[in-house]
C-alpha cells in the first residue's frame, strides 16, 4: 500500500542523511517537494525512484525536539497522515521535530530504520577497492585521454612524470607527438595532485588549439587568459581566480603590469611550446626568455617544447637547458667542451649494458668522470647505476628528450616533385603551374605554404580570377577564431579543398588528412623547411606525402630546391643535425651551385654519422623512458578491456538515478534521467553518448571515451563514497 502523503509530514534522503529531517512542502502527483531547513535546500523527487523514506519513530526511540528538550516515544498516533508522538500527558507534532536530527552514523541509522538495500552495500565495497586501485595504478593519468597509446609517447610521458618535479625539454621531430607526450604528463600530475595549478604558455595562434585539444582529448577545461578577461576580474590577481590557465607570451609582454601578477600567482606546472623562440645570448637576453626564467625560478616543473632545440644555435639550446636546471647548466664554455666527449660516452654506455669489460685507460686521459664511473663496474648492481650517472652527467642528461624517426621508423615515404618553369615573371609562372596543378587535382586537400601575408593575398587575388574552388586562408592578420575556424573548414570533408597558409602555418598545426603539400617559395633555414613539411609528417598521417616545389629556371628558388634535395636530401628524409650542418656549411668556399652542392652532400654524411655516433646516441638511450614499456602498455590495455570496470561504472551510474541506453557493442548513451543529487554533472538535454572502447572513441570524436580518470567517472566515485550510501 502506497504511503499518504500531505504537507508536513517528515523525510529523510538516504543518499544524504547529512542533510537532516526534511519538511514535505507540497505534492504534484508522483513528485515532492521537500525543504531540509539545516541545509537551506529545496529539493524536488520523483517519490517511486527518489532515495527518499518517511520519517517514523517508534515506542521506546528518544526524539529531539526543536526546543532542545528530549522526550521517549511510548505512544505513536497518526492523525490524518501526520505522525503525533506521546511521552505520558505530553506530546508533539512530528513537524515539531528538531530539523538537524541526522542519520548519518551507522548506529543511529540502524535504530532509524534507515537500512541500505544489499546492491547499495556491494557497491560501495566495490567502490572503496576499485577506487584503491585507480589511486595506486601506475597509469593513471594515462587511461583518459583520447589517444592512440603509442609506445615512444607513454615511455616518455611515464619517465618524466615519475619524477616529483619534472624540468624537461621535449624536443620529438615535428610530428612525432610532443604535445600529447606534454598532455599526458600534464593530466598524470593533475590527478596525482603533483600539479593543481597549471600555467601553459604559448605562441598566439596556437592557444585556442592547445585549448580544444585539452577539453577534447583530456576533458581538462582551461580559462583562456587575455587583457580583457583580466580586466573583467575585479580581484587585485586575476591569476588567482583560475587553477588551469592559458595565454599567449604576446600578451604577457604587451602588458608588462600583468607580469609581476602572473609571477606572483604560483605556480604547480610551467609549459612553454615553441620554446625556440626564447631567443638568449650571453650578452643579451629577450624579453620572452627573461619571461619563461622568471616563471621558472618561482615553479616546481616545467616542460618545454620544441622539435627544432637547436634552431638558434648551440647557445640558444643551451640557454632553454639553463632554464629547466640553472645549477647544471651554468658555464656555457664548459656545455660546449662537453660535446667531444658525447661519443665516448656513447662507446661507455654500449660496453658497459653489453656486459663486457671496457679499457678503463682509454678514457683516463680524456675525462676523469667516466673513468671514476667505470672503475665502480665490478661493484654488485653497479652497471646500471653508472649507466644512469653517465647520462645524467653529460650533454643533456635527462633534462631533454628526444625521438627521431630514424629511431621509431614506420613513417610513411616522402615524394619530392621539383617542378622546373620557364617565364620572365616568377610569380607568374608559379601560378599558372599551380592552376594546372590544381585542376589535375580535383576534390583533394592540398596545403600551400609561402613566406609572407602579401603572398597569400596576391595568390587568393590571383587564383579567385582563374579557377572555381573552396579556399581558404591562414595568416597573422586573421584573428585566432578566424585563424581556427579556417583550419576547421579546411579539415571537413567538404570544406575547403585548398589551404593557403603564411609562415605562422609551418608551427603547431595538424593537416595529417592531407597528402599533397606547395611550398611556393623556400625558407632559407632548413629547420623551418622541416617544420613546414611537419604539418603533414605526422603521426596519424597514412599516406604517401607528395611536397611539390616549383622553381623558374635562373631564380633564386631554383638554387635552394636543388640544394635541398640534392645536396641535403631534406625534402624526402628528416635533417639531422640540422644546425650544426648550417654552421659547417657557411665554411665551405665553392664557386659554383654543383660544387656546393657537392661539398653539402658530403658534410650532411659526416653531420648525420657523428649526431648517430653521439648526441643521437645518448639522447636514444635517455628517450627510452626508463625501460618496461611493454608492461605499461599490457596495464593499460588490460584496463581499456576490462568489462567488470565497465559493469562497475554502469551500476554506479544508475545508482545516481542516471538513464542508461545501451547503443551497440560497449557504447552507451547517458541521460540525466532521475538524477538524485544535484552535485551530478549535468547533462544536456540530448544526453552524451560514450564509449568503453578506445579504438571506437578514436574512430567517432563525438562519442567520449569513458575510462577511470573520467571526470563523471572520479566525480561519481567520490560522490558515492562521501555520501552515506551503502554504509
Amino acid at each position: 500500500m502506497r504511503e499518504r502523503i500531505v504537507a508536513g509530514q517528515r523525510w529523510v534522503s538516504t543518499s544524504e542523511p547529512e542533510l537532516g529531517l526534511g519538511v514535505l512542502l507540497e505534492s504534484q502527483g508522483n513528485r515532492v517537494v521537500i525543504l531540509f531547513t539545516t541545509a537551506n535546500e529545496k529539493r524536488m523527487f520523483a517519490v517511486d525512484s527518489a532515495p527518499i523514506l518517511r520519517v517514523r519513530f517508534k515506542v521506546g526511540d528518544e526524539i529531539l525536539i526543536h526546543t532542545g528538550e528530549t522526550m521517549i516515544i511510548d505512544r505513536v498516533e497518526d492523525k490524518d497522515g501526520l505522525l503525533i508522538y506521546h511521552q505520558g500527558d505530553q506530546s508533539v507534532s512530528e513537524g515539531e521535530l528538531d530539523d538537524s536530527i541526522s542519520f548519518s552514523k551507522p548506529d543511529d541509522r540502524l535504530l532509524g530504520g534507515q537500512v541500505d538495500d544489499l546492491r547499495t552495500f556491494n557497491l560501495r565495497i566495490e567502490s572503496l577497492f576499485r577506487s584503491s586501485k585507480i589511486r595506486k595504478s601506475p597509469v593513471r593519468g594515462f587511461l583518459g585521454g583520447r589517444v592512440d597509446l603509442i609506445p615512444h609517447q607513454i615511455a616518455i610521458a611515464r619517465e618524466v612524470s615519475s619524477r616529483l618535479a619534472p624540468r624537461v625539454l621535449l624536443a620529438d621531430e615535428v610530428g612525432l607527438g610532443k604535445t600529447i607526450e606534454a598532455c599526458l604528463i600534464l593530466h598524470r600530475l593533475h590527478l596525482t595532485g603533483r600539479a593543481e595549478r597549471v600555467l601553459i604558455l604559448l605562441p598566439e595562434p596556437l592557444v585556442h588549439q592547445w585549448f580544444v585539444e585539452l577539453l577534447r582529448r583530456f576533458n581538462m577545461l582551461f580559462a583562456i587568459f587575455d587583457e580583457e578577461r583580466c580586466q573583467s576580474i575585479s580581484a587585485e590577481n586575476p591569476f588567482l581566480e583560475n587553477q588551469l590557465i592559458l595565454c599567449s607570451q604576446d600578451f604577457l609582454l604587451d602588458h608588462p603590469e600583468r607580469i609581476p601578477q602572473v609571477i606572483g600567482a604560483g605556480w604547480d606546472l610551467l609549459i612553454v611550446d615553441e620554446a625556440h623562440h626564447l631567443e638568449w645570448s650571453p650578452e643579451e637576453s629577450s624579453d620572452g626568455y627573461c619571461l619563461v626564467q622568471a616563471l621558472a625560478l618561482e615553479t616546481a616543473s616545467v616542460l618545454l617544447l620544441t622539435a627544432t632545440p637547436q634552431q638558434l644555435g648551440a647557445e640558444g639550446h643551451f640557454a632553454r637547458l639553463q632554464l629547466l636546471d640553472p645549477h647544471r647548466y651554468n658555464d656555457l664554455e664548459a656545455f660546449l667542451r662537453e660535446s667531444d666527449y658525447y661519443e665516448l660516452v656513447a662507446d661507455a654506455i654500449d660496453l658497459i649494458q653489453e656486459g663486457g669489460e671496457p679499457d678503463v685507460q682509454r678514457f683516463v686521459d680524456r675525462s676523469p668522470r667516466i673513468t671514476e664511473g667505470l672503475a665502480s663496474l665490478d661493484k654488485e648492481g653497479a652497471r646500471e647505476r653508472v649507466v644512469r650517472d653517465l647520462l645524467d652527467s653529460f650533454g643533456t642528461g635527462r633534462v631533454m628528450f628526444r625521438n627521431t624517426r630514424k629511431q621509431l621508423r614506420g613513417f610513411p615515404e616522402r615524394k619530392a616533385h621539383l617542378v622546373s618553369l620557364e617565364g620572365e615573371e616568377v610569380f607568374v609562372a608559379k601560378v599558372d603551374w599551380l592552376v594546372g596543378f590544381l585542376e589535375e587535382h580535383p576534390e583533394e586537400k592540398i596545403l600551400l605554404i609561402g613566406k609572407s601575408l602579401d603572398l597569400v593575398e596576391d595568390l587568393m587575388e590571383a587564383l579567385l580570377d582563374r579557377i572555381n574552388m573552396k579556399i581558404a586562408q591562414f595568416h597573422e592578420e586573421l584573428t585566432l577564431l578566424q585563424r581556427d575556424r579556417n583550419a576547421a573548414y579546411f579539415s571537413e570533408q567538404n570544406g575547403a579543398d585548398l589551404l593557403i597558409c603564411s609562415e605562422i602555418g609551418s608551427e603547431g598545426r595538424n593537416f595529417q588528412f592531407a597528402h599533397h603539400l606547395v611550398l611556393f617559395d623556400l625558407p632559407e633555414n632548413p629547420e623551418l623547411l622541416e617544420q613546414r613539411i611537419g604539418r603533414l609528417d605526422r603521426i596519424g598521417q597514412t599516406e604517401t606525402i607528395n611536397i611539390h616545389v616549383p622553381y623558374v629556371k635562373g631564380d633564386v628558388g631554383e638554387r635552394y630546391a636543388r640544394w635541398y634535395q640534392e645536396g641535403l636530401n631534406a625534402f624526402e628524409k628528416n635533417l639531422q643535425g640540422a644546425q650544426l650542418l648550417v654552421k659547417r656549411l657557411q665554411q665551405i668556399k665553392a664557386d659554383t651551385l654543383p660544387r656546393f652542392i657537392e661539398e653539402s652532400k658530403k658534410l650532411r654524411e659526416e653531420t648525420e654519422a657523428q649526431m648517430e655516433r653521439g648526441p643521437d646516441r645518448l639522447l636514444a638511450l635517455t628517450s627510452k623512458g626508463g625501460g618496461e614499456i611493454e608492461k605499461v602498455l599490457e596495464e593499460l590495455d588490460g584496463w581499456d578491456g576490462d568489462r567488470e570496470f565497465e559493469d562497475w561504472i554502469l551500476r554506479l551510474f544508475d545508482h545516481f538515478g542516471l538513464e542508461v541506453e545501451e547503443l551497440d557493442g560497449r557504447d552507451y548513451l547517458l541521460k540525466q534521467g532521475n538524477v538524485i543529487t544535484d552535485a551530478f554533472p549535468d547533462l544536456s538535454e540530448d544526453g552524451m553518448a560514450v564509449t568503453f572502447d578506445r579504438d571506437r572513441a578514436l574512430m567517432r570524436e563525438e562519442i567520449g571515451l569513458m575510462t577511470a580518470d573520467h571526470p563523471m567517472v572520479r566525480n561519481s566515485i567520490d560522490l558515492l563514497l562521501s555520501a552515506e550510501a551503502g554504509k
